[in-house]
C-alpha cells in the first residue's frame, strides 16, 4: 500500500487550476503555489504580497524542458546530469522556443511576466507530485506557474502548518505530504541560468550540483555568499 496517491491528487489540483482555481502542493524544496489562468496567477501574485516586477516560473517535466528550452547537447546534459543521475533538484533557467504552442496559449501579461531575455526558468525534479502535475499540464498543452507558498520575502516553507494563513485561505486545493525531503537547507531550488552557467539563486542542494560540476564538467560556480 503506497503512502500517497500521487496520480489522483495531482489530478484533483489539475482540475481546479484549470478551472481557473489555485493550488497548494509538496515539493522536495518546498511547498508551493500554482495557476494556470491569468487570473489565478495575479492573485497570487497579491496574496504572496509580491513585487510585481518578480518573474514567473514553471513546474517543469523531463519532456517540457526536453520541448521547451534550447539549449546544445552539452549543456543538456548537464540538466540531465543534476536531475537525472543524481536526482536533485534544478531551478534550470535557459533560452526557450517561443514560438512553441504552449507558450503561445499564455495571456500576454503572463508570458511577461515568465520570460526574461527570451529565457524561461523551469523547477525540475523536485518530486513526484510536481512531475506528475507538470506533465498533465504539458499533455493537455497547458503551462503551470509556480511560486513558494509564503508570503513574499518570508522563507519558503517545508510544511503546511508553517504556511501563512492567507495563503492557505487563497488555495482551493491543499495537497499535504508533511515535511518536505530537502528541509535542512531553509531554502527553495537552486537556480542556474544553464546557458549561461551562472547561479541566478544559490539555494536547495547547492553543495551537491557545485561538486558534481567540478567532478563531471570541470565547471567551478562561485561559492555561497551566505
Amino acid at each position: 500500500m503506497n503512502a500517497f496517491d500521487v496520480d489522483s491528487d495531482a489530478r484533483r489540483v489539475y482540475e481546479v487550476l484549470v478551472d481557473g482555481g489555485i493550488g497548494i502542493i509538496p515539493t522536495d524544496v518546498g511547498y508551493v503555489i500554482l495557476g494556470i489562468t491569468s487570473q489565478a496567477i495575479w492573485d497570487i501574485f497579491r496574496v504572496k504580497r509580491r513585487k510585481p516586477e518578480k518573474l514567473n516560473a514553471m513546474c517543469g517535466c523531463r519532456e517540457m524542458h526536453a520541448a521547451i528550452h534550447d539549449l546544445p547537447d552539452d549543456r543538456r546534459n548537464i540538466v540531465k546530469v543534476i536531475t537525472e543521475d543524481y536526482s536533485l533538484p534544478l531551478g534550470a533557467v535557459a533560452p526557450a522556443q517561443l514560438g512553441h504552442p504552449a507558450l503561445a496559449g499564455l495571456d500576454t501579461d503572463v508570458l511577461d511576466q515568465t520570460t526574461d531575455n527570451g529565457t524561461i526558468a523551469m523547477l525540475l525534479n523536485a518530486g513526484p507530485m510536481l512531475d506528475t502535475l507538470a506533465r498533465i499540464g504539458f499533455d493537455d498543452g497547458r503551462l503551470i506557474i509556480g511560486s513558494s507558498a509564503n508570503l513574499s520575502l518570508q522563507g519558503v516553507k517545508f510544511r503546511v502548518c508553517d504556511i501563512e494563513s492567507d495563503i492557505v485561505e487563497a488555495a482551493d486545493i491543499v495537497i499535504d505530504y508533511g515535511l518536505m525531503r530537502w528541509n535542512r537547507y531553509a531554502k527553495s531550488s537552486t537556480m542556474i541560468d544553464v546557458g549561461e552557467m551562472r547561479v541566478v539563486r544559490y539555494g536547495s542542494c547547492f553543495d551537491l550540483i557545485d561538486d558534481l560540476l567540478r567532478r563531471h564538467f570541470d565547471i567551478t560556480l562561485p561559492a555561497d555568499p551566505s
